[in-house]
């Protein structure tokens, strides 16, 4: 398929970084902005300047039905077995009308991914494949050394101390502790570690494509005002069908900032 790209103007300046990248939506959602990194607007949020204790969040836009997209569905793969970053793979809905019903695509990751268009941060914009880093900056989710470089910056950011622990009961407790001037969402994520998918048409039709930490479920767990936070999980937030592992996000609101957030050890 031809790979498409919808052009806009932003300050003047026409961005040219993702040539080969493929644009689904109009040119006011997939404008993207100047090449240069910027610094995520969470940066010192919490007033001070130490490397935060929280994984990098990785959040990787794909779809079954976008030629492009399996070398960063691979390389996701890669980054996925690094202990600072928590890569999550999130399919889009907009290529099934291609002919191919993405078996993983999700309508709430579209939603999410037009959200963060709308924030119009460095390489954004509604294309596959497509990395955010941090709900911040973004970068075509093949070009591994445009990711590090943003990974690099956003591991300058303080965060909230995430904790879960599992009492005698069974019981499992999020406790979310810092200081911040901004409220943010907590969110529990449920993930599919692995998930391997036989393609029966479109671009990749015939092929196996392999996906990692999928999005199963999003569930919204309240706002955290920089005080201290408890949340008590239920025996149905940790049994989502096909999830086998789940996460906490600490994130602005309008899909801003990721400011903290941790894989569950449970």
């Amino acid at each position: 398929m031809r790979k498409l790209i919808l052009p806009a103007m932003i300050a003047a300046t026409a961005f040219a970084g993702f040539m080969g990248a493929q644009i689904a939506q109009s040119s006011s959602e997939a404008s993207a902005q100047a090449t240069t990194p910027a610094t995520p607007d969470g940066a010192k949020a919490f007033g001070d300047e130490t490397v935060s204790p929280n994984p990098v969040v990785v959040e990787l836009f794909t779809s079954q039905g976008c030629s492009s997209c399996p070398p960063a569905d691979m390389l996701a793969s890669r980054l996925a077995k690094d202990d600072s970053l928590l890569v999550i793979s999130r399919p889009v809905t907009y290529w099934d009308r291609l002919g191919w019903k993405d078996t993983l695509a999700r309508e709430g990751n579209t939603r999410l991914q037009r959200s963060y268009a709308s924030n119009g941060k460095t390489g954004s914009g509604v294309y596959t494949p497509q990395v955010i880093i941090n709900g911040g900056g973004g970068a075509v989710g093949s070009r591994e050394g445009d990711i590090r470089s943003l990974v690099r910056l956003a591991k300058n950011d303080a965060g909230p101390i995430i904790e879960a622990n599992r009492d005698e009961s069974g019981d499992v407790t999020v406790t979310i502790k810092g200081q911040s001037r901004y409220m943010a969402g907590v969110s529990l994520l449920a993930l599919s570690s692995s998930e391997t998918v036989q393609i029966g048409r479109g671009e990749n039709g015939g092929r196996k494509l392999h996906y990692t930490n999928v999005v199963k479920n999003e569930r919204n767990l309240g706002s955290w005002d920089g005080s201290s936070m408890r949340v008590k999980l239920s025996d149905e937030d940790l049994d989502v069908p096909g999830a086998d592992k789940y996460a906490i996000i600490v994130q602005r609101p309008g899909a801003g900032t990721i400011v903290g957030a941790k894989l569950l050890d449970i």
